[in-house]
């Protein structure tokens, strides 16, 4: 039998008083990340049983909505080459980036 290792990943999320978030913090041992700052975190997890993505989806109240746009851009990206390296359907990987170009157009956001 192989011996299994864990990895942890933990978020700290600072509140104010009406439960907006004021800071994100991660950290990834692992990864060498040690309370690093986020301004967002979109983590989407699989519930196998109920057939279901579950989501977490936080932006601290002093996100720019310009880096908020990039941020969905770059993330449909990835998901993007997620898809194709996951099911190696690559014409419906294309025609995500199809949109994931269409969607950069539209907000005029640069290539990065």
């Amino acid at each position: 039998m192989s011996k299994t290792v864990t990895s942890e990943i933990n978020f700290l999320v600072e509140l104010d008083e009406n439960r907006v978030p004021e800071k994100l913090k991660w950290s990834a041992q692992d990864g060498g990340v040690e309370q690093e700052e986020a301004k967002a975190i979109m983590l989407s997890i699989w519930d196998s049983k109920v057939q279901e993505t579950l989501r977490i989806d936080l932006w601290t109240k002093d996100m720019p909505i310009d880096e908020m746009k990039l941020f969905f851009h770059q993330t449909l990206v990835a998901m993007s080459d997620t898809f194709q390296r996951a099911t190696q359907d690559e014409k419906m990987a294309d025609t995500m980036k199809d949109f994931c170009n269409y969607f950069a157009e539209k907000l005029n956001l640069k290539k990065h």
